[in-house]
């Protein structure tokens, strides 16, 4: 992530060494506060004057990633809708339990077994710190011998 820094990026993705795949419950005073910014954000007037069709409720869990770059071992929360997507349909069919053991197969067993890519980004008002904000499944690309 340092070269990416020094070239000015601010986008990059990472094929990393997944070490683990952690499921945290968040705490009532974080659900809380995601839930009033987003509710503010909202609340501002567009040039539409749109409302949200679909009402947002933050996730109770946190998704994270311990991975190893050429940097080091490092850990961050991922900020992908596809997990939190997942975790809710699965949730209303199967239960919570079910869900997250369904979300750990997928995203902390599988996905690195067979390759993915984090697409890291970082923020206006965090320029020094990586974010996870996305997975890309990809298998991995093995090198063919020509003989």
């Amino acid at each position: 992530m340092a070269n990416e820094k020094e070239r000015g990026r601010s986008l990059a993705l990472l094929k990393a060494d997944i070490v683990d795949f952690l499921i945290e419950r968040k705490d009532d005073k974080e659900i809380n506060l995601q839930q009033s910014r987003f509710d503010a954000l909202h609340a501002q007037a567009d040039l539409f004057n749109t409302k949200p069709l679909i009402p947002y409720a933050p996730s109770p869990y946190k998704f994270k990633y311990k991975y190893i770059t050429d940097d080091g071992e490092r850990e961050g929360t991922c900020q992908d809708w596809e997990i939190e997507a997942t975790f809710y349909y699965h949730s209303r069919e199967y239960g919570e339990d079910k869900a997250l053991s369904f979300i750990k197969a997928k995203f902390g067993e599988e996905y690195p077994r067979k390759g993915m890519l984090l697409a890291m980004g970082t923020h206006s008002l965090h320029p020094d710190t990586w974010l996870i904000n996305g997975i890309v499944r990809l298998d991995d690309i093995r090198q063919l011998s020509l003989f």
